[in-house]
């Protein structure tokens, strides 16, 4: 069964040195992601800043960074051209299918190059930018990220990050509210004239922390039109007591799914695994065993509904916000 993924973190690796052909010890790399079925990959460029930066050993500004990680992905492309090519709208990954090759989304996770400058979101989409997470876990120039803190938590969109936003509805750049604050996610909603995405959250009702989504939140990007993209983490599937328990199970995925499909509808539910961007041990192991999840998927809700959730869902977002 086709699989589009919507969010990994398998750049940052490109940035260190790996190559999609040979990455070891990760989710990500060539050959899964043919044996994996892959249809469409979302490749996120992910800016650590702060503690982030810190913690991955990056000494450059945030803009530094992403033209290396940018340069990066442009070099793994390349050396890869045979069997994955970049996909800027739904008819680029149909062809790249016909012609027996996976399709490479670049996406960003945290909007800070943005810098509140309009003209860099036009930047965004040259350089094949599909679809952007306004935020990561830090305030930057758009608005700010989920929080502990209830108040902090309702903090709305910024003046910039409203302008932003149109203007990625105007270029056909997908707005991905994965990590924005819930009074940031309810200004999208109001002002966003296309469907949104969150490339990779799961459920509040499931388990209680700000980056999952509330029911009403499931709602409302399924009445935009959009999908969500259930997250692989086992910090967002299930109260962690024990640092050291890093297992996701199929069976954990299974039960958000469920509880998505009931809320927001079967139209309105994919997969954005955070392959690479996860500690996380998978039952599964990456994207090479992850028809053992699409079978899981397929024997819980069916042929058909299996399909949408896997890829027939996430096409027909893209193909409504970057075209077909």
């Amino acid at each position: 069964m086709q699989i589009v993924d919507l969010h990994c973190d398998t750049i940052m690796r490109f940035y260190e040195g790996g190559h999609l052909r040979d990455l070891e010890g990760g989710h990500v790399d060539l050959e899964g992601l043919r044996r994996g079925e892959t249809l469409a990959q979302c490749f996120a460029i992910f800016v650590p800043t702060y503690g982030a930066a810190e913690r991955h050993g990056v000494a450059e500004d945030a803009a530094g960074y992403f033209d290396r990680a940018y340069a990066a992905y442009l070099r793994e492309l390349e050396l890869c051209r045979d069997s994955i090519a970049p996909a800027y709208c739904v008819a680029d990954i149909e062809k790249n299918s016909r012609e027996g090759k996976i399709s490479a989304v670049l996406t960003v996770e945290d909007g800070v190059t943005l810098d509140g400058r309009i003209e860099n979101v036009d930047e965004y989409f040259k350089k094949g930018v599909r679809m952007v997470a306004l935020t990561w876990n830090y305030e930057n120039s758009l608005g700010y990220p989920q929080s502990g803190d209830p108040e902090k938590h309702m903090l709305g969109l910024k003046p910039f990050g409203i302008e932003a936003v149109r203007r990625m509805n105007e270029l056909g750049i997908a707005v991905d509210v994965s990590h924005l604050s819930e009074g940031g996610f309810w200004d999208v909603a109001k002002y966003s004239k296309k469907p949104f995405i969150a490339s990779h959250s799961c459920c509040r009702a499931l388990c209680d922390i700000g980056r999952n989504l509330t029911d009403e939140q499931l709602r409302a990007v399924a009445d935009s039109g959009g999908v969500v993209g259930l997250n692989y983490c086992n910090y967002f599937l299930h109260p962690v007591a024990d640092k050291e328990d890093r297992f996701t199970a199929v069976s954990e995925l299974l039960r958000h799914l469920v509880h998505m499909v009931n809320v927001a509808g079967s139209d309105h539910v994919a997969l954005g695994s955070d392959y690479d961007g996860i500690g996380s041990e998978l039952e599964w192991g990456g994207c090479g065993n992850q028809q053992v999840l699409a079978r899981a998927i397929e024997r819980r809700f069916g042929a058909e509904t299996a399909e949408k959730i896997t890829h027939r869902n996430a096409l027909r977002a893209l193909r409504d916000i970057i075209g077909g």
